[in-house]
């Protein structure tokens, strides 16, 4: 699966495609209609009502687009009110209550990120960040992230005001290296920040790759520019007129703290609109 951040990070303000994917027209028409995809659905785990399908992220590779991201195509009906359960991996918080940790990127860590010398961010420049979250299950979580040193105290001060007021999340890790280049399902739903990859063809690089940029529940929020959506099973979340769990809207708590910050939502952007975005840099 390739997650929506890294795709993001193809695209402008987040990144461009590598060399096999060109970038995408820049025409502002909807997406086209196409068949909804086969469901990806599964038996629901032990305790979940009956019936109940819980869907399989990262289980369908979509079909390639000429431009060599994946097909945009309708939301499956499963994720449409999107409210799939959040899998532990790290401890959840035992009083229930914020808590978040700043440290040096362990070794372990920093070997299944993104992080390469030529990287434009030293890894000692980095921080590591655990942090408590509520999930669309309603229940608190533990999450963990990649941010530049310099950002990493207030980023940890947003996301205590994101836990108080409960704004769900589903998942909150570290995107991984082997991500960058796998094939596309377009159902990606991650809470990530640092991904170093350069944009392509220019000498600049993301907001991620400095670890200055935050993106925010991608499907719930997704990035659209001319027929192209990321993730791309995320249209039906173009629709903001009907407000759902996990949408960032104007004024919300989720853009009042980043703007307490000094960060700059990409839903604000024209052209593209890039909803799951948060940056210290403006891009």
């Amino acid at each position: 699966m390739r997650p929506w951040l890294v795709i993001l990070l193809v695209v402008a303000g987040c990144g461009a495609p590598s060399p096999s994917n060109p970038a995408p027209a820049t025409s502002e028409t909807a997406p086209p209609p196409a068949a909804t995809p086969q469901s990806s659905a599964a038996a629901a785990p032990p305790g979940a009502p009956a019936g109940r399908k819980v869907w399989q992220v990262g289980k369908d590779p979509l079909p390639l687009r000429p431009d060599g991201f994946g097909k945009v195509l309708p939301t499956p009906p499963e994720l449409v009110n999107r409210s799939l359960p959040t899998k532990d991996t790290l401890p959840p918080p035992a009083d229930g209550k914020y808590a978040s940790r700043v440290v040096p990127i362990p070794p372990d860590v920093l070997a299944r990120s993104t992080w390469q010398a030529a990287c434009p961010v030293g890894k000692d420049d980095l921080r590591y960040l655990t942090m408590s979250f509520w999930g669309f299950d309603n229940k608190p979580h533990t999450g963990e992230m990649i941010v530049n040193k310099s950002v990493a105290t207030a980023v940890t001060q947003v996301f205590g005001k994101l836990f108080q007021a409960k704004f769900p999340i589903e998942e909150m890790r570290v995107t991984d290296k082997s991500e960058l280049d796998a094939a596309p399902t377009g159902d990606g739903n991650a809470t990530a920040a640092f991904v170093c990859r350069p944009t392509r063809g220019a000498t600049t690089w993301s907001a991620h790759a400095y670890g200055l940029a935050v993106d925010i529940d991608p499907f719930c929020n997704p990035y659209r520019k001319g027929d192209l959506v990321l993730p791309e099973l995320a249209s039906s979340y173009l629709d903001r007129s009907t407000p759902r769990p996990g949408m960032i809207r104007a004024g919300d708590v989720v853009e009042r703290a980043f703007t307490a910050i000094g960060w700059t939502w990409g839903g604000t952007w024209t052209s593209p609109k890039d909803l799951m975005h948060f940056s210290q840099t403006g891009k």
